[in-house]
């Protein structure tokens, strides 16, 4: 038996590593913030949320040229900005964004942390049996 094949797990630990790509890709454009010709990068993973907390098809193929309903789709994506420019050596990184958003997703990741101390104190009280 998997203790941890519940789906709030699965959600909380997908929102995770989404928050620490995000923080990773945050980092690198600020330590890059003078580097020329540098492109921010931003992290998507919204989408691999969404299916984790239950947007999956469930549906029988009535013929076998039907696509798979299977969901093995990427997850968080890493994108490159390369639309803009806001320094006068090709850089496209703005500082005051990029601490705003290390701030957004801080909040995130806390939040889905004290989520998931939530799910295993519960878990604690259920093996102690309710004391």
């Amino acid at each position: 038996m998997n203790l941890f094949s519940n789906s709030t797990f699965n959600v909380l630990e997908r929102g995770l590593d989404g928050s620490q790509m995000r923080q990773h890709a945050i980092s690198q454009n600020v330590a890059n913030a003078g580097t020329p010709n540098y492109q921010a990068k931003t992290v998507s993973f919204k989408h691999t949320l969404n299916e984790a907390i239950g947007n999956q098809l469930q549906a029988t193929k009535t013929n076998s040229k039907h696509v798979d309903f299977s969901s093995n789709k990427p997850g968080p994506t890493v994108q490159v900005n390369q639309n803009t420019t806001y320094n006068h050596n090709g850089n496209n990184v703005d500082i005051d964004l990029e601490m705003a958003e290390l701030a957004k997703n801080q909040i995130y990741y806390n939040a889905l942390i004290d989520r998931m101390n939530g799910r295993f104190q519960s878990l604690q009280t259920v093996i102690r049996g309710g004391n």
